[in-house]
């Protein structure tokens, strides 16, 4: 009989495979504790009492574009990207819809009844007010949000080594030109891409496509990330630029189990029609809009549809004669609640 204790040795190479895999794991987790603490602190701004993400239950995230940062700007600022994010695991598609910063609409969480441009809400109120308003003028539950600044989007976009976009038309902003074609662009680039409006004949919109090519392109190289010091790295580089309520293990439960739902992102955008309210310019959604987008945004996230009744809809319903004709004045017929009149936002 063979006793296999005096004739069997230990490989040395299996030995130090095997530390060096401990080691490794030992690594990994050290890494992955250090990202936790420092997006904690300096990113998350939710609590305990947020709901868990479920890998099958859909939920839906506001991102805010806040033009801090870029500038040198050091008040909330105004959300001038606003889009609604939609995450369908049992579908395993992701939905982008982009809505117009001018939007009509009212400021859900004021003390009186106030109606301005839909970007104001984050600065009269913060993401609490930004979810709230959002949430009513769609008849859509908002699950969490996030709130980038303009440079948090170039630091994102180099944090993931630069992305590829296809422009269909020449692109010149900050002294920055993107030709006609497909770029592998880095962040001061990317921002440039997606921060010029005016030459764009599409306006505000023709921004709004732009941008989300670059989240896109940001999502798909995210889906192929699985290194924990590339995550550690893209954390630290969010650090002051990235505002959520999306806890860490959130964020890591999204980047494993819904992984595949990064994989088909649509978008899509709800176009609005200009009108001149007290000298300033608005986007109007028409009630069939608005229904349409809440429709689409409630079956995205598997609920059934209703007819909705909002401040938005009875204001278009008191403009019968409203067309939709650019700077046609649009009435407010007594409701005088608008206050956001400046015109500079």
């Amino acid at each position: 009989m063979r006793h296999m204790g005096h004739h069997s040795k230990a490989k040395p190479w299996l030995i130090a495979g095997g530390i060096i895999a401990l080691i490794a794991i030992i690594t990994v987790g050290v890494i992955i504790r250090q990202a936790q603490a420092r997006y904690q602190s300096s990113v998350y701004t939710g609590t305990s009492s947020n709901q868990a993400i479920n890998a099958n239950q859909p939920i839906s995230i506001l991102l805010l574009g806040v033009d801090t940062g870029a500038d040198g700007r050091i008040d909330k600022g105004n959300s001038d990207t606003i889009m609604i994010v939609t995450i369908n695991p049992k579908t395993k598609k992701t939905v982008i819809t982009s809505i117009p910063r001018d939007t009509l609409a009212l400021m859900v969480g004021t003390k009186t009844p106030n109606v301005q441009k839909l970007n104001a809400a984050y600065n009269i109120g913060g993401s609490k007010m930004a979810k709230a308003s959002v949430s009513k003028l769609f008849n859509v539950p908002i699950n969490y949000y996030a709130t980038i600044n303009m440079g948090g989007l170039k630091q994102m976009v180099n944090a993931v080594g630069g992305v590829t976009i296809t422009s269909d038309m020449d692109v010149t902003f900050d002294h920055i030109t993107t030709t006609k074609g497909t770029h592998h662009l880095n962040g001061k680039q990317a921002l440039s891409y997606t921060r010029m409006r005016y030459q764009d004949p599409r306006g505000d919109y023709g921004r709004q496509l732009r941008q989300q090519q670059v989240m896109k392109a940001v999502l798909t190289k995210l889906t192929k990330t699985t290194s924990a010091t590339h995550y550690s790295a893209l954390l630290s580089s969010l650090k002051g630029n990235l505002k959520t309520d999306l806890s860490f293990d959130d964020i890591i439960s999204l980047a494993t189990h819904d992984r595949a739902n990064v994989k088909n992102i649509k978008s899509t955008q709800v176009v609005g029609t200009g009108a001149w309210i007290n000298t300033s310019s608005y986007q109007i959604l028409s009630t069939q809009k608005l229904q349409a987008a809440s429709d689409a945004l409630r079956t995205q996230l598997g609920l059934s549809t209703e007819k909705l009744s909002n401040t938005e809809t009875q204001l278009n319903a008191l403009n019968p004669s409203y067309d939709g004709v650019n700077n046609q004045n649009y009435d407010t017929n007594g409701l005088d609640t608008i206050t956001y009149t400046d015109g500079t936002y």
